[in-house]
């Protein structure tokens, strides 16, 4: 089969290798899409992503499509059914999967990072991660139930109370899904930053109350205008100068969701007393503990859209093209098609 493999830095190949059979245990699933995820980029850059990658590896983990062959074991699915995985796999066993802290677990396998994932014809997982989509929910959307459940475990973690000002930070493909499960859980007034316009409108679109440009205008002006105190701050650009800005922004006894990946050596300075006097809760999410059945179930009602923050779907033969060229990655999020 076709498969993108990672071999080191800048060095991602398309090229064929071995379809495996599933173990009794298994589901085999044929890929239709794999979306590019900031963690692939940051493997490409020869960084460190969720897991340790040890090359050669075939990356991609948000994934969906239909399964081809299970094992002998396997009682939930059957070929033809229309599947997404989930590519996080927990022993159960450590310390942290027994005291409910699964995303941390000991021994846990990633697909796509500890092991071969979607960037490729076919993808094997155990049926456990296996999760059926409808019908009528597309594979493109389908491919993002990964990226959703992660955000659902971020949103969980500001806990939002009805009513409350949120200011998102970046309004690309995560700060959009934020926007939308911001409003989910019942926030009021949502502010969103971004310096791109055509994501503004969609930010509107999408629910936001009203949109910045950090770039022409003054954001605290902003706030200071539209709401007596942010009550929560979720950034998703990713980058020190946002970080220092959403800890800025936040209001008396705010929390600050850093869920932007940085480079791993990046280092910002704060400032203990300030924290102090607005009392202020600085957190962050890894991964999808326990989430990914509900974005699975959140897509097929349509209660978030996916559709127009997919905007480029690109072949697997041509995935070189996406790693190597920022302007795919600045307007929303690609797809390979495999």
């Amino acid at each position: 089969m076709k498969a993108a493999v990672f071999y080191g830095k800048h060095d991602l190949r398309v090229t064929e290798i071995d379809v495996l059979p599933p173990a009794d245990n298994q589901v085999r699933i044929q890929v239709k899409f794999c979306g590019v995820c900031g963690t692939d980029i940051h493997i490409y850059e020869g960084e460190p992503g969720a897991a340790p990658v040890v090359p050669p590896t075939v990356i991609g983990h948000e994934f969906s499509g239909v399964v081809s062959a299970v094992g002998r074991q396997v009682t939930r699915f059957r070929p033809g059914d229309r599947v997404a995985a989930d590519p996080n796999d927990m022993c159960g066993e450590c310390y942290y999967c027994r005291n409910g802290m699964a995303n941390f677990c000991e021994n846990g396998i990633g697909i796509g990072t500890t092991c071969d994932g979607g960037f490729a014809e076919f993808v094997t997982v155990r049926e456990k991660q296996v999760y059926p989509i409808p019908d009528h929910l597309s594979f493109e959307a389908a491919s993002q139930a990964e990226t959703l459940s992660c955000c659902l475990n971020g949103i969980d973690l500001c806990q939002i109370r009805a009513g409350q000002s949120v200011l998102i930070i970046g309004a690309g493909p995560i700060g959009l899904l934020m926007l939308q499960l911001a409003r989910m859980s019942g926030a009021g007034k949502i502010i969103v930053s971004e310096i791109v316009p055509e994501k503004r409108a969609l930010a509107l679109k999408y629910g936001a109350n009203i949109v910045v440009d950090p770039a022409g205008e003054d954001l605290y002006a902003v706030l200071a205008a539209n709401t007596p105190n942010v009550v929560c701050v979720i950034e998703c650009a990713g980058t020190i100068p946002t970080i220092a800005q959403a800890i800025r922004s936040a209001g008396k006894g705010a929390t600050v969701m850093m869920f932007g990946l940085t480079a791993p050596d990046a280092e910002t300075p704060i400032q203990p007393y300030d924290i102090f006097k607005r009392q202020l809760k600085l957190t962050s999410s890894f991964i999808n503990p326990y989430t990914f059945e509900r974005a699975v179930e959140i897509l097929a009602l349509g209660k978030v859209k996916v559709d127009e923050i997919i905007t480029d779907i690109v072949p697997l033969p041509e995935i070189n093209k996406v790693f190597n060229d920022s302007a795919y990655r600045r307007r929303g999020k690609v797809l390979i098609r495999i």
